[in-house]
Parts: structure tokens; C-alpha cells; sequence
């Protein structure tokens, strides 16, 4: 349905971070093809023509302000320089109203993106990762918070350690909560970062969908091929893998 020109809009923050690093670097890391790949996604053949397509080609930067607006959506991301940091925001332009019950896939991954952005810049600056991405419904009705014991997780900066998976009793800290989601860092993976996705049942999936995308730094290629095979054997196991909003 198309929105009337004169519906009454509002700016809603999806998603804000304070990142330890000055507003030019971290400007420049939403600015240079380079550095975005090093936060933003996951690996993929698609990942560099997803970063033209998204970042350069599709996209109005302000410079000065430090402001790229995202053509086709009411979407921006808004880097505020504060002392030696910087507050890191996705703003989006959207009608008055209530969204607090509402499942929104692109706002669930700004929200992951830009808490890999401020993992990146405060743990691993300028080091290249590596990721594992899998996704899709579960084979139960159980979700993978719940099947990793994380929908009781501690606050963010608290100590955490996993209780249940192929990795239990991995610890590190949570690093980020969201309504849908939760992000946590793991020590064993050469301080890497866990994020946990879940989309509630409904609509194309009764029984929800998981995204689990699993960030590391330096760990050798015996490591990551072991890591690999552990988490990719527990998920064949609990759930059918989907590609991102296929049906």
C-alpha cells in the first residue's frame, strides 16, 4: 500500500551504539568497501555486490554531516562524533505510529550490523574476520535462544557463559540484548561474537525462523573448519536451512 505524500512521519531510532574510535574512522568504515565488509553481513559470493549495491550505488552520503541515506527507504545511518568516540545511529523516517510489535527483518538486521560495526572497532580494529551464517525455521517448535539457554541471558556487559549447544559452557560477555535478538561475545573464538536471531512464529514460518551468524578474529583454518562443522552439525540437526527471505 503506498504511504499518502501527506501523512505525518517521524524519525524512529532503529538501532544506536557508542563505538571507541573518532567519528572520521568510523565514518570511513561506512564509506570504504574495504572496511565494510570487515561488519557488515556475513561471508557470502554475494557480500561485495551487496556492499555496492547497498553503500555506494544506492546511496546519498553527506560528508560533511556525516550522514548516508539509503535510496528506495526512509533509512540512514548518522555518525555523531563524541570527544575520542562516537554515537553511531540508523534513523529511520517513517509514519506516526506504534511499532512495538512489529517484526521488521530490515530493522532486525541494522540492528546486528551496526553492534558488529561497534564489536569490531572495540575488540578487533582493522583485523579482517571470518563468519559462519546459517538460517531457517526450526524442525520443532523450539528456537535457538531457547536451545542455547540464552532467553535468560545476564544484561549487556555481564559475564555469560553457555549453558547448552555444540559449545556449552564457551563463556565471554553479552555483548548486546534486543527484543528479537542478542549478541554475545565468545573467548574460545579468539574473542569472537555470537548473534542469535529469532523471528517469532507466524505468517510464512508457524514456527518462527532462526539467523545465527557467528563473527571470528585469527583463529587458524583447522579452528574455523572445527567450529564450523560443530555448529553446522548441531543446526542440521534442530533446524532446515533457508536462505534470508526465501520461503
Amino acid at each position: 500500500m503506498t504511504e499518502a505524500a501527506d501523512q505525518p512521519r517521524e524519525d524512529h531510532v532503529l538501532v544506536e551504539v557508542t563505538v571507541p574510535a573518532p567519528a572520521d574512522a568510523v565514518w570511513a568504515a561506512l564509506r570504504d568497501p574495504q572496511k565494510i565488509k570487515n561488519w557488515f553481513g556475513w561471508d557470502a559470493d554475494s557480500l561485495k555486490d551487496e556492499i555496492d549495491f547497498i553503500f555506494i550505488t544506492h546511496a546519498e552520503a553527506d560528508d560533511e554531516k556525516r550522514v548516508v541515506s539509503f535510496v528506495g527507504v526512509n533509512d540512514r545511518y548518522e555518525v555523531e562524533a563524541r570527544g575520542d568516540a562516537s554515537v553511531v545511529r540508523v534513523v529511520r523516517s517513517a509514519p506516526v505510529g506504534d511499532w512495538s510489535d512489529v517484526f521488521d527483518g530490515m530493522i532486525e538486521g541494522w540492528i546486528s550490523f551496526t553492534w558488529q560495526l561497534a564489536f569490531a572497532f572495540a575488540r578487533h580494529p582493522g583485523q579482517p574476520r571470518r563468519t559462519i551464517f546459517v538460517s531457517g525455521p526450526p524442525r520443532e517448535d523450539r528456537l535457538a535462544r531457547s536451545l542455547l539457554g540464552l532467553d535468560a541471558a545476564p544484561a549487556p556487559g555481564e559475564p555469560w557463559s553457555m549453558p547448552l549447544g555444540p559449545d556449552a559452557e564457551a563463556s565471554g560477555q553479552v555483548w548486546f540484548t534486543a527484543r528479537h535478538q542478542i549478541g554475545v561475545t565468545v573467548d574460545a573464538w579468539g574473542d569472537g561474537l555470537l548473534v542469535v536471531l529469532d523471528q517469532p512464529p507466524g505468517g510464512k514460518n508457524p514456527r518462527g525462523t532462526t539467523m545465527l551468524t557467528l563473527t571470528t578474529y585469527g583463529l587458524s583454518d583447522p579452528a574455523f573448519a572445527d567450529l564450523e562443522s560443530r555448529w553446522k552439525g548441531w543446526w542440521d540437526q534442530r533446524f532446515e536451512t533457508v536462505a534470508p527471505g526465501c520461503d
